[in-house]
């Protein structure tokens, strides 16, 4: 049998079985909901439709996007809009420390929109808001999913000064679809980046992909060493689910074997985390990556 009739099944108009998800339910998410909706607070749970939203926060995990939510990319897959950013909300440090504050959150993943308009790639907001959450939350853990500014190392130091216990970045798919995926990024930038990040200091080190673009097994096992080479500890693999009609299609939804399959290979490889699975997302079980 071919290597696509193994790992994957065309793709039908409607979600195969194990991509339907339960509403989220429970007394801690009901909580933070109305919290959410009194403060009228942002996480990209919300804005996001996450299908984890409910057992992320029933185990007091949240992710929060920074800088705005107009990026200067238009990556192929992704549901963020593309445009002109608004400027640079010098308060917003203090906004997003005090949302993680009021919700009780435990483990904060902080992520943003690519702002190759500023000087800084907004690096100086990403370094301030880190601070600020630790000055106000400091029992609170803390990833930080960033973009590669460019592969710039005086902005990647400022991620790297502020010290969170984990530092993402994603590479999404595999080399030969980077172009037509993240069509102003580059693959062997983000493999840089990250491994400018270990060598810098970074304790834990983490990046994801999605699979259901076209991508080959060998080419999904060969992005998975390259990302060992790079010394990355933590890597997600998901399920790509199209935001809308005017993005990448799905060409195939891979089934759940074939993603315990890339598990029990991620985890030969050496990584110490390896979350693979169709509803995986890159903050998915993110509590458990600092320990």
């Amino acid at each position: 049998m071919s290597v696509e009739t193994v790992a994957s099944v065309q793709a039908p108009k409607g979600k195969p079985k194990w991509l339907r998800v339960k509403l989220p339910t429970g007394k801690k998410y009901t909580q933070l909901r109305g919290l959410v909706d009194k403060y009228n607070l942002h996480t990209i749970c919300t804005s996001g439709s996450c299908p984890n939203m409910g057992e992320c926060w029933g185990e007091g995990t949240a992710t929060f996007m920074i800088l705005g939510n107009i990026c200067t990319r238009s990556c192929g897959f992704c549901g963020v809009k593309t445009g002109r950013p608004e400027q640079v909300d010098w308060e917003e440090p203090e906004k997003v420390a005090r949302s993680i504050k009021i919700m009780g959150i435990k483990h904060a993943v902080v992520t943003s929109v690519d702002r190759d308009d500023l000087k800084d790639m907004g690096s100086i907001i990403w370094a301030e808001t880190v601070k600020a959450i630790r000055r106000m939350n400091p029992e609170t853990t803390l990833e930080t999913l960033i973009p590669d500014f460019q592969g710039i190392h005086r902005h990647l130091d400022r991620i790297v000064e502020v010290a969170p216990e984990v530092v993402s970045h994603n590479v999404e798919t595999v080399k030969r679809l980077t172009r037509e995926v993240r069509i102003q990024a580059k693959y062997e930038r983000s493999l840089d980046v990250l491994r400018y990040l270990k060598k810098a200091g970074v304790n834990r080190t983490k990046s994801g992909i999605m699979l259901g673009l076209g991508e080959l097994e060998e080419e999904v096992i060969e992005t998975m060493k390259d990302l060992r080479e790079a010394h990355v500890d933590v890597i997600t693999i998901g399920q790509y689910l199209q935001p809308s009609k005017k993005h990448l299609p799905v060409k195939e939804f891979i089934v759940p074997d074939q993603f315990k399959k890339y598990e029990t290979l991620g985890l030969e490889m050496g990584f110490r985390h390896v979350e693979s699975g169709a509803l995986v997302r890159s903050s998915y079980k993110a509590h458990k990556h600092i320990q």
